[in-house]
């Protein structure tokens, strides 16, 4: 078999809903590395967020900040950190409001208020704890990603006054902030140039609004049966939940897996 390049989502799709990796998963990647296909993971999360999981599955690639740092094999071919000025705009409009951020670098995270509890209950999700506080953190480091912290009735503002930003909800209390027109897809993309992969080779698996633009795009897309709607109409095939070895049987159903 011509070797397969599969990207996995982590959150709803690689974890199940108690942040474990179901068995049925492990079995699975373990074949497709087995096989000879390339596995990466396509993720919101920051490097730092993911490397149990890694380590666990053996996987060494990955498209991270939903597709602003993109790293395979320990090398890096893609970094688009937010322009600092858009960073500056959002910093002065969402101090107004009481709405906090975390800034994200790929060597770490903090948070522009000394704590929060919307920040605590959103990161605890992750099994992360409330980052350290420095408000001038973004002016030393490249930022790829930030979360804004604000309920969903809050959430329209800022996709209205912010034409330079890409705003995507990933918690009840929060949205991931990326730079415009940052995805999943344009990671991949930028991965497939790379690797010199074919449309028709490339497999990608998620569940949430922000795999949206990734399953449109990969040619052989699986939405996890746990995703809304939304998102299920936005892929190829439809597998199983999480906790029901849904990656287990949408590579089967693609003949990846025996």
């Amino acid at each position: 078999m011509e070797r397969k390049l599969i990207f996995f989502d982590i959150d709803g799709t690689l974890l199940d809903h108690k942040k474990q990796i179901p068995a049925s998963t492990k079995h699975a990647i373990f074949e497709l590395h087995k096989a000879g296909h390339e596995v990466a993971i396509s993720t919101g999360r920051a490097p730092y967020l993911f490397q149990g999981i890694q380590q666990e599955l053996n996987i060494d690639s990955f498209v991270c900040f939903n597709g602003q740092y993109v790293q395979r094999r320990g090398e890096a071919i893609l970094k688009n950190p937010i322009d600092l000025k858009a960073i500056e705009e959002i910093n002065g409009f969402s101090e107004k409001r009481d709405h906090p951020l975390i800034y994200m670098s790929y060597e770490g995270m903090r948070a522009n208020v000394p704590h929060h509890k919307d920040i605590e209950k959103s990161i605890a999700t992750l099994k992360a704890t409330h980052p350290d506080h420095d408000s001038d953190y973004y002016k030393h480091h490249n930022i790829y990603q930030m979360l804004i912290f604000c309920g969903k009735q809050e959430e329209n503002e800022y996709h209205k006054y912010f034409d330079n930003l890409n705003f995507i909800r990933w918690h009840e209390l929060s949205m991931d902030i990326l730079p415009p027109g940052g995805s999943k897809a344009k990671g991949i993309e930028r991965y497939m140039s790379d690797t010199g992969t074919k449309p028709e080779n490339v497999y990608a698996f998620g569940d949430y609004l922000n795999d949206i633009e990734m399953l449109k795009f990969v040619e052989n897309s699986v939405a996890m049966g746990n995703a809304p709607d939304v998102v299920k109409e936005s892929a190829k095939y439809v597998t199983s939940g999480v906790d029901e070895d849904g990656v287990y049987n949408g590579l089967k159903y693609y003949g990846l897996v025996k």
